[in-house]
């Protein structure tokens, strides 16, 4: 069964320290979060995760998107929309996506850029690559506060201007090497979403994407469930240890040809799961749908541990997957 994270891991700046770093400083050229992305991408390769992320190291989830998009700013902690959405002139997680899959080929050579993760209907078994994370359009317009050109009201139109600048995203991070793209909608279990709306975004978003397309909805899936099943992803990614009664959903679920994520170690708690209870876990989705159906992962990022839980987060989890082999 292949492994991969969800996107986010622990992640701190690190001031210069070095004469050279001292003086790239100087001159405007030095990154602070480099160590964290090598942090990042070391702690997953060592733990055996297939396909891994550049840790999210810049920044929070609708930051790092707000950022950067025309028409929205980031400001006093928040995001906001201020004017018509339109793509970034560059790529937001091109450059990271590439520098994460040097630093794993460094340590293990089986890392390259983009595989195709599936061989006909499954998992290919020797599967090592990044995938490319988006925060969703309908999770960042929700996020934001609407000031000007967008009326409150009419926040559909700001989602589908917002999938057509993720959707340039999305194939910046194909030609960058992703194996595949996640779009992360925390916002469609929470019943503030029009899941109308936000099919109609992930339609747009994946319409040109030759990789396969996940999408990750954390929380409580129990009213939003089969909406879910409809929507144009391969992959949908859900947390099942944290939300254990996420799991009787999987009985008798049509999954057509799409594949779960399945998310078997709680990232809200600093308490680390053994192998025998993440076993257990992923165990239980097996016996719902199949093991050729899953990909196995956290429930969620794993941003607010710090490093060392984290890390030994991982390692269980991939400990416990090599007692399915």
């Amino acid at each position: 069964m292949l492994t991969t994270v969800v996107g986010s891991y622990p992640a701190d700046p690190h001031s210069p320290s070095s004469w050279d770093q001292k003086l790239s400083s100087f001159f405007g050229s030095y990154d602070p979060y480099h160590r964290a992305l090598e942090i990042a991408v070391q702690d997953q390769v060592k733990a055996g995760v297939n396909l891994i992320s550049d840790g999210q190291v810049r920044g929070s989830m609708i930051e790092l998107f707000a950022r950067s998009i025309p028409g929205v700013e980031y400001k006093e902690g928040s995001s906001w929309i201020t004017g018509k959405i339109n793509p970034a002139i560059n790529s937001i997680g091109a450059s990271d996506l590439k520098k994460a899959l040097q630093i794993a080929n460094r340590i293990e050579p089986s890392f390259k850029k983009a595989t195709n993760i599936f061989t006909g209907n499954e998992f290919s078994k020797e599967v090592y690559g990044a995938k490319g994370i988006i925060t969703g359009p309908t999770t960042m317009v929700l996020s934001s506060r609407i000031e000007g050109f967008y009326r409150l009201e009419d926040r559909s139109r700001a989602i589908l201007d917002m999938a057509v600048a993720l959707k340039k995203e999305a194939l910046d991070l194909q030609k960058a090497g992703a194996a595949y793209i996640q779009i992360d909608e925390p916002f469609l279990s929470t019943g503030m979403a029009d899941l109308s709306t936000a099919y109609q975004a992930l339609e747009i978003l994946g319409k040109e994407l030759e990789i396969p397309l996940a999408m990750h909805v954390c929380g409580d899936l129990t009213n939003v469930f089969s909406e879910l099943l409809k929507f144009p992803v391969d992959i949908l990614d859900f947390e099942f240890a944290g939300n254990s009664k996420n799991i009787s959903l999987l009985e008798d679920a049509d999954l057509g040809r799409k594949k779960i994520g399945f998310g078997c170690i709680d990232t809200k708690t600093k308490q680390v799961e053994s192998p025998e209870e993440i076993h257990n876990l992923i165990i239980k989705g097996i016996h719902s749908i199949g093991d050729k159906k899953m990909i196995i992962d956290p429930d969620c990022g794993m941003r607010m541990l710090n490093r060392e839980t984290a890390k030994q987060k991982l390692e269980n989890m991939t400990e416990a997957v090599k007692w399915l082999s």
